[in-house]
């Protein structure tokens, strides 16, 4: 099935700093490619793939599981690594838990992390048992396009397909496990306003991500989207600084 306008993956090549950018939940490329390109901007080299299922439709997602989508930002995260002699994970939302389960499984490859409203506990209580009602229900209604700013579409489904969302927990459970595992830097935005991810997620955060540094900042004019929404810049430019901070003399960024 052809990629959804917008929905392509990114690839830019610059110094000896790369970025993997992770997209959400039934979203794609798309709600990240402004951050991305910023990045890039700034010569860093950046890599914001397309995950199984995503960016074409609710149909085509509905085959496909989280442990396909952490393979391939662990494919693009290897990948980097080959380019670049560091490298930080970024996500937006569910993008958020796959940034942060790399940080997990290699430690040695992900010199820092920035999460953006990130995903990390069950909101839907009919999501434990969502496996069962997959034959029954294959989808449900998209809470999509949480976006403060006036006539600004993310570009995610509209449904949501009900067996790949419940593969979900099994990627949530393991990043909550392992999360005293992670010593890089985190950086994390919390928009209070965000109909998508609830305040919990954030809590598993502070509360297990024990043995790394971790910042939070609040995104006060956005929804959970905001890498398209008001505060888009904040995060942008607050990523960035993060990474010279983090990096080897600032490496691989213009200044």
């Amino acid at each position: 099935m052809p990629t959804m306008p917008g929905a392509e993956p990114y690839r830019r090549s610059g110094g000896g700093t790369g970025v993997l950018l992770c997209h959400g939940f039934t979203g794609s490329p798309h709600s990240m490619r402004p951050w991305a390109q910023h990045l890039a901007d700034a010569g860093l080299t950046v890599d914001l793939p397309l995950l199984p299922g995503h960016g074409t439709s609710w149909q085509e997602m509905a085959t496909t599981t989280s442990a396909q989508w952490l393979a391939e930002v662990e494919a693009a995260l290897l990948r980097l690594h080959g380019l670049c002699g560091t490298v930080f994970a970024m996500g937006l939302s569910m993008g958020g838990c796959l940034a942060l389960r790399l940080a997990e499984l290699h430690p040695d490859k992900v010199r820092g992390v920035v999460v953006v409203n990130p995903s990390l506990a069950v909101e839907n209580p009919l999501l434990p048992v969502a496996r069962l009602l997959a034959p029954l229900v294959p989808s449900t209604p998209a809470v999509g396009n949480d976006v403060k700013k006036p006539g600004v579409s993310e570009g995610a489904y509209a449904r949501v397909p009900t067996a790949a969302a419940a593969t979900l927990p099994s990627l949530w459970r393991a990043t909550k496990r392992d999360m005293p595992a992670i010593t890089a830097p985190i950086l994390a935005y919390r928009s209070p306003e965000d109909r998508v991810v609830g305040p919990r997620s954030l809590r598993i955060l502070t509360s297990r991500a024990v043995n790394a540094q971790l910042r939070v900042h609040s995104l006060d004019n956005s929804y959970h989207v905001a890498t398209l929404d008001h505060d888009a810049s904040t995060v942008f430019e607050g990523s960035l600084a993060f990474v010279r901070e983090h990096s080897t003399s600032g490496e691989g960024t213009k200044r």
